[in-house]
């Protein structure tokens, strides 16, 4: 019985030794997933552009418009999602249309204008993916600055 005050003793050590570490461990966890999708994001950056567009022109969104290409800017803004963790990069793109012959859209004059938008990408379980997801007017540091609420930026060096 000599034995159980130190047992317990050490016990809540352990205890209050996880607490005070959680916070620190886990944003070390962060910074080095962070450093990871950076580098994933480098590596296949050509083959997740491909797929964006493939998945954007197939939405059908804007109605009455065909996704004719994308111009890749360098600019990327990599933001960590408040809620899930989940981390996001939003690259900067202009994309042009054109009107869908016999569509709403065929007479309309701007259509031919080039915009400005964010390309949205997601790295979950150690991959990054894409949706297709543009977020028009607006490059990627404006997209975090509009979705501070859900996003809050990844520090760029780490």
């Amino acid at each position: 019985m000599g034995n159980w005050p130190y047992i317990i003793a050490a016990l809540g050590f352990l205890a209050a030794a996880a607490l005070l570490l959680r916070k620190p461990v886990r944003s070390w966890r962060e910074r080095r997933e962070a450093q990871r999708a950076r580098s994933e994001f480098r590596r296949h950056r050509e083959v997740l552009e491909a797929k964006f567009f493939d998945l954007a022109a197939a939405s059908g969104k804007p109605r009455g418009l065909r996704w004719i290409d994308c111009d890749w800017l360098e600019a990327v803004t990599f933001a960590r999602d408040r809620q899930t963790g989940l981390l996001t990069a939003f690259v900067a793109v202009n994309i042009r249309f054109e009107a869908i012959e016999g569509g709403d859209m065929e007479d309309v004059a701007a259509v031919g204008n080039i915009r400005d938008a964010a390309a949205v990408f997601h790295y979950e379980h150690g991959a990054w993916g894409t949706g297709g997801r543009a977020l028009f007017n607006m490059n990627p540091a404006d997209a975090i600055a509009r979705l501070g609420a859900q996003f809050e930026p990844v520090p760029q060096c780490q």
